[in-house]
């Protein structure tokens, strides 16, 4: 996998700064995303997201047979273990893009945004308590300050921000679970996706039955629209598969933060969505932690690397 990663696309490059191009790609593009999402907004979140999994399907495809990749989907189809798993990462993902398509066309980007920034503390916090992975003190700080940033939004609102957390946590658990499939990120997108497609396409005709399909009984743009729902999936996400190949985990943890930031300022700039005092303490307070967290992760990558030089 990784050669045919290294090899095919921008020859002459070191695997770093191919690395680097992959995932700043992907995550510009996850950042833009929500210009599109609003334009699909007047289609219902379930139809919007059964096309982004259907139309996937071919894109992906085409990827693993230019990559050689077939045989890995082939073994993975006809183990239940991996169809098991796979089928749960599957469903993670739906509610995930269900959400997120729900929440930009309903005027939520600002909540999209804090679920994205709070995603990496999430992470650590499963890594804690289903992997018994240590806290540092620097993680425990921002974890506890990612905390009373939900506490603040939740006595203010009146409620969760559940649009937030269940972006976070939905991601933060598809990522845990995704670890343990035991196959490449561009053929194990492909095997979701083929999993997913079944209700997908049900879904679909059963809106063809009723006339409510904006793909058939709708107009030439909502058609077009419908159709670049696949490439808006695929794209962005094995751009960001072949990037976390070749990138140090450090910089992906960097990186990671450019998506939300863009959505965050379109929702506030672009698309004028009301961002209050109270929002914009708690997000001082998300900003704050994950300050805190990136320096500790910094800081460990550092420890590591001097490690390592000085062993013999």
């Amino acid at each position: 996998m990784n050669a045919a990663i290294g090899a095919a696309p921008l020859p002459g490059m070191s695997d770093g700064r191919k690395g680097f191009i992959f995932a700043l790609s992907a995550y510009l593009l996850w950042g833009i995303l929500p210009f599109y999402l609003k334009t699909v907004a007047h289609m219902p979140a379930l139809e919007v997201v059964a096309h982004r999994i259907v139309w996937s399907v071919p894109i992906a495809g085409i990827l693993l047979w230019w990559l050689g990749l077939f045989g890995d989907l082939k073994i993975a189809l006809t183990t239940p273990r991996m169809l098991a798993m796979a089928t749960l990462t599957a469903c993670l993902i739906t509610i995930n893009w269900g959400t997120y398509v729900w929440a930009i066309g309903s005027g939520h980007a600002i909540d999209t945004a804090l679920g994205y920034y709070i995603n990496p503390l999430v992470n650590v916090v499963l890594g804690a308590v289903f992997l018994s992975e240590r806290l540092s003190k620097p993680q425990m700080v921002a974890v506890a300050l990612a905390a009373c940033a939900v506490i603040l939004l939740t006595v203010y609102s009146g409620g969760l921000p559940w649009i937030s957390l269940v972006l976070a946590f939905s991601f933060g658990f598809y990522g845990f679970f995704r670890k343990t499939l035991p196959i490449g990120p561009t053929q194990g997108f492909m095997l979701e996706v083929l999993i997913l497609s079944i209700p997908s396409l049900a879904l679909i005709g059963w809106t063809v039955m009723q006339g409510t399909s904006h793909f058939v009984h709708g107009s030439a743009h909502d058609i077009g629209l419908l159709l670049f729902a696949g490439p808006a999936t695929a794209v962005p996400l094995i751009l960001y598969a072949f990037g976390a190949k070749l990138l140090r985990y450090t910089t992906i943890g960097l990186m990671q933060y450019i998506a939300p930031t863009i959505v965050f300022l379109s929702a506030i700039f672009v698309f004028g969505e009301p961002f209050s005092h109270i929002q914009f303490i708690a997000f001082a307070l998300i900003w704050s932690a994950l300050a805190i967290y990136t320096w500790s992760m910094l800081h460990d990558a550092r420890k590591a690397r001097i490690a390592a030089q000085l062993t013999p």
